[in-house]
């Protein structure tokens, strides 16, 4: 969940305006959302300052956390090329690897710390479901999920062997829900369950490859936060979590199918009666509950809760 590296990249994903962090104490920083994100809820709960993103350190460092996400990006290095350059997964941890060779003082920290991954939904997005791609031409939606996940593998094996221990990964939601892939379908706001299919493929091997790094990998601990099955039941059962619109962006969006808010225009006057920000983000609220999800009850955040994983 970039925090603002993109403002700093040459891409057209950024959020560093207006109406973006229209509930947030710091305004648009670049947080794809009107406020906090999960990272942010998490870190309260823990007692740490927002993680800043790592490309507005400038070479300083952070000892209580450091945002590396960059948006539109994802586990493959060509997802998100469309809109220009972001930071793939791999790059992502290439920086962290920049980071403690330049900081030493940092090592003591990397194998208490909890490491939160939000990756995988840009390789469907920006990739496998863009049609200037032919990415959906030359693999089966099963075998696409299979690539994705070898390669994840990978990267959380590199995380592991820099000194990373207690891995979260977020599974990755319903984007068939997504107001700005389900308004293309015959009835708005439908969700579209052909691409919720194509990405339960993902979800589905997610459990095992996890479960086999705890397994082989000393002293870690690698946590699935299944959030799909949640955001589904809110775009569906809105009113069941307090809210009212489970399908539509507060925010005013292109008409093109784009997902971010256009600059300048004014939000629903109900943010917090929303599941869904702009036509791709959740709102503060609904991250609010995830993170709180993922904090207090392990049917969420699986095997391990926030606070049980910050005990071991």
């Amino acid at each position: 969940m970039d925090s603002g590296n993109n403002n700093f990249l040459p891409t057209s994903a950024k959020a560093n305006y207006l109406p973006y962090g229209s509930n947030f104490a710091h305004g648009p920083t670049g947080r794809f959302t009107n406020g906090r994100t999960v990272a942010d809820f998490i870190a309260e709960y823990l007692g740490l300052p927002y993680p800043p993103p790592y490309l507005s350190l400038h070479g300083q460092m952070s000892l209580s956390g450091i945002n590396y996400a960059s948006g539109s990006c994802g586990i493959l290095p060509e997802s998100g090329a469309l809109l220009g350059k972001c930071k793939s997964l791999s790059e992502q941890i290439n920086l962290f690897e920049w980071t403690i060779e330049t900081n030493i003082e940092i090592s003591q920290h990397l194998s208490k710390s909890i490491y939160l991954v939000a990756v995988g939904s840009n390789d469907y997005i920006n990739n496998y479901l863009e049609t200037k791609f032919d990415t959906s031409k030359r693999y089966h939606p099963q075998t696409f999920a299979h690539l994705l996940i070898h390669n994840l593998s990978q990267e959380f094996q590199r995380l592991y062997k820099l000194g990373g221990r207690k891995i979260v990964m977020f599974e990755i939601g319903p984007l068939g829900c997504l107001p700005s892939i389900s308004k293309t379908h015959l009835h708005k706001g439908d969700c579209l369950e052909e691409t919720n299919q194509i990405v339960s493929y993902f979800n589905e091997m997610l459990p095992s490859m996890l479960n086999n790094l705890t397994f082989t990998l000393p002293h870690s601990f690698f946590v699935l936060g299944r959030i799909n099955s949640k955001v589904y039941d809110a775009v569906t059962n809105p009113t069941t979590y307090g809210l009212t619109d489970g399908k539509s962006p507060c925010c005013r969006t292109w008409e093109n199918a784009s997902a971010v808010c256009i600059p300048l225009t004014v939000p629903c006057i109900n943010p917090f009666q929303h599941i869904f920000w702009d036509g791709y983000h959740l709102t503060e609220p609904f991250y609010s509950f995830l993170a709180s999800q993922c904090l207090h009850a392990d049917s969420l955040c699986t095997p391990l809760s926030i606070q049980q994983l910050v005990k071991m």
